[in-house]
């Protein structure tokens, strides 16, 4: 007898292939017989290894946090924004920081002009931080602070400013984006070599480890590796390649695996097909659990969960057309909520072309609590768990995210993959090969080059730079320098540079510095003196 044929193709249907961004050919129809080797059969939510979820309850018993992305200017415009999210609702705070601070330069400096507070929230001392967050409770307020070259002197800070303010630091919640590796490879603010910048990322994880231990030190960034061009699969293997090397700086340090994994988060992207996205969540979060319990040998269910913040990714908004990123928006919500997230912070309408006002800043909010509180997203656990397509694709995804992340080590391990540049080339051709198929068609874009009008090139609204904003902050800087103790700023210099001569872990050097008001430009510059700087590779 001939093998019966069960499996429906696009031929059989008479309809044209479709195929996902990752390159994954999507069936025109699945059934049972899809998912016959599934383990999902046999899965609950809470359960190892956390297909459906890390908690068997989900948002049934406690929505999602919500945490959208704001700084901007001084820290005082700052502290006005975050007052006027929580007072709207916000459940969490994402702080985003200026590029002269990113980079490791202070208000005062030349290079620093023209960009002090234009992206981001202007830090120079510890006083900025103290103004920053005056009058928001850090026990109520988790805070997430988006910032990576200088992320050492950025927690130093925020946990200098909690014990200040009276917090019990052993009990302190929070997370540092942190993933200096995700740099190099997306956004560019690095700038110590590569080994170096990652034992500063693992100096972190040891300090909170020890002292800090309910603290995140770490959320790594598949979000800027996907925004620079990956695929979803390379997103999400990139990524886990990433966690893999500093968990292994941990593990070299004597740190055990169940007394940092749990604290490791991640940061993710969300655009395009929307059950692709779902399934690389699920598969990917299923993979890491394994990663964790069967490569490192955690005990520990919480070591193995991979807790997330996912939204809206800039990368799918677009400058023509921009109220369509409201309802883009809308579907990427959706998308973080079915996929499981922890955290939600949702892209507002106008952040393709500007940082974002009052009025979109609280559209995406309200966007968010509608979901929420009218749309009955919370009333049940994964609802999707089951779809014969869903399930389909999340075993593929696992399998692929796999597969890449062999090829990563092909490559000599993601650290040389980076150093090297072989990670960043496979990127840009990616990135290039997209904007090519939006260019000709092949990506379909609404407003963008599909559904187009005539009057395209209508005037949107910039937020405009706040010159004097940028003058103050140097004017106080000025005062900070002069007001201070120097002699033990300089002190607290020398111990940070003897510290980095010795190879050893710089944390406790650092808060003591930013205690006594040494600025991130001159901690920095005593680092780079014995570290050096990161040379870019180029390809031609």
């Amino acid at each position: 007898m001939s093998e019966v044929k069960t499996k429906i193709t696009a031929e059989d249907m008479g309809v044209k292939k479709v195929h996902l961004e990752s390159g994954i050919e999507v069936d025109p129809i699945y059934t049972a017989e899809d998912t016959e080797g599934s383990s999902i059969k046999h899965e609950m939510p809470g359960e190892y290894p956390f297909t459906r979820g890390i908690h068997s309850t989900m948002y049934r018993k406690r929505p999602f946090t919500i945490r959208q992305y704001a700084g901007f200017a001084s820290p005082e415009e700052t502290n006005e924004r975050f007052q006027f999210l929580i007072a709207n609702g916000q459940s969490g705070l994402n702080v985003a920081f200026d590029l002269p601070t990113q980079c490791g330069l202070d208000s005062d400096d030349p290079r620093a002009l023209g960009e002090v507070g234009r992206v981001g929230m202007t830090v120079d001392t510890l006083d900025d931080f103290e103004i920053a967050f005056k009058n928001i409770d850090l026990d109520k307020i988790t805070v997430s602070l988006t910032i990576n070259g200088t992320a050492i002197i950025a927690i130093a800070m925020y946990i200098a400013m909690a014990e200040k303010a009276g917090y019990d630091i052993s009990s302190l919640r929070g997370t540092a984006q942190n993933d200096i590796l995700k740099e190099f490879i997306g956004r560019g603010t690095w700038i110590f070599p590569v080994d170096k910048s990652v034992k500063l990322v693992v100096d972190t994880i040891e300090y909170c480890a020890k002292h800090v231990p309910k603290y995140s030190p770490v959320s790594v960034c598949g979000y800027h590796i996907r925004e620079s061009g990956a695929n979803p699969i390379q997103e999400m293997a990139y990524a886990f390649c990433i966690a893999k090397a500093y968990t292994d700086g941990a593990l070299s340090r004597g740190i055990d695996i169940d007394d940092f994994a749990s604290r490791l988060s991640y940061n993710f992207d969300i655009y395009g097909n929307l059950f692709e996205q779902i399934a690389k969540f699920r598969g990917g979060r299923r993979l890491w659990a394994k990663i964790i319990r069967e490569e490192y040998g955690a005990k520990n269910d919480k070591s193995c969960w991979l807790r997330m913040i996912a939204g809206g990714g800039g990368g799918g908004l677009t400058k023509e057309q921009p109220e369509n990123n409201i309802v883009r928006s809308a579907y990427y919500a959706l998308i973080s909520a079915l996929s499981g997230t922890q955290t939600m912070a949702l892209c507002s309408y106008d952040e393709a072309y500007t940082i974002p006002t009052e009025h979109s800043a609280e559209i995406s909010l309200r966007t968010m609590q509608i979901m929420i509180h009218e749309m009955g997203i919370c009333d049940t656990v994964d609802p999707l768990g089951g779809s014969y397509y869903v399930e389909s694709l999340t075993d593929r995804f696992e399998k692929e995210i796999k597969e890449e992340m062999k090829t990563v080590d092909q490559w000599g391990g993601i650290v040389n993959a980076v150093a090297t540049g072989k990670i960043q080339e496979s990127v840009s051709k990616q990135a290039y090969e997209r904007e090519m198929g939006m260019q000709t068609g092949e990506v379909d874009k609404v407003g963008v080059n599909i559904f187009t009008r005539e009057e395209e090139n209508k005037e949107v609204e910039f937020h405009p730079y706040n010159q004097e904003a940028a003058d103050n902050q140097v004017e106080k800087l000025k005062k900070i320098k002069a007001s201070r103790n120097n002699e033990k700023v300089q002190e607290c210099l020398t111990t940070i540079k003897a510290d980095a001569e010795a190879d050893k872990n710089l944390m406790p050097s650092i808060i003591e510095a930013v205690k006594a008001y040494a600025t991130v430009g001159e901690i920095v510059q005593v680092m780079k003196d014995v570290y050096g700087e990161f040379e870019e590779p180029i390809f031609f």
